[in-house]
């Protein structure tokens, strides 16, 4: 799989995990939101790369906060948190490194 191949499925990915997330939480329009992003890829102009970062920052910052919220949860019910936090962290990381990514010389010779 070629950088640009590669950068495009991880952005999905992260896109798709997002609109679960917004799923479960019965967010649809978030949903939809979250699943339309990667249209954006579509549209060759250097503010389409732009809003896709965005979404993948604010999508990490999104899972982080989501984590923290979680952790904060269970220690008050006293649950185990640690299994969660390391999940939710690996995602906000992956969604992270998705938006890092796109701002790579192939995606911007790509979209100039």
């Amino acid at each position: 799989m070629d950088s640009m191949a590669f950068r495009l499925v991880l952005f999905i990915l992260a896109a798709a995990l997002t609109a679960a997330h917004f799923f479960r939480a019965e967010n649809y329009a978030m949903v939809a939101l979250s699943l339309a992003t990667p249209l954006l890829f579509l549209y060759r102009k250097p503010a389409s790369l732009v809003l896709l970062q965005l979404a993948a920052y604010g999508a990490a910052a999104n899972w982080l906060i989501v984590a923290l919220l979680l952790v904060q949860m269970r220690q008050q019910i006293g649950r185990p948190w640690t299994v969660a936090a390391i999940i939710l962290g690996a995602v906000a990381l992956l969604t992270l490194l998705a938006g890092l990514l796109l701002n790579s010389r192939v995606m911007r010779q790509r979209y100039n």
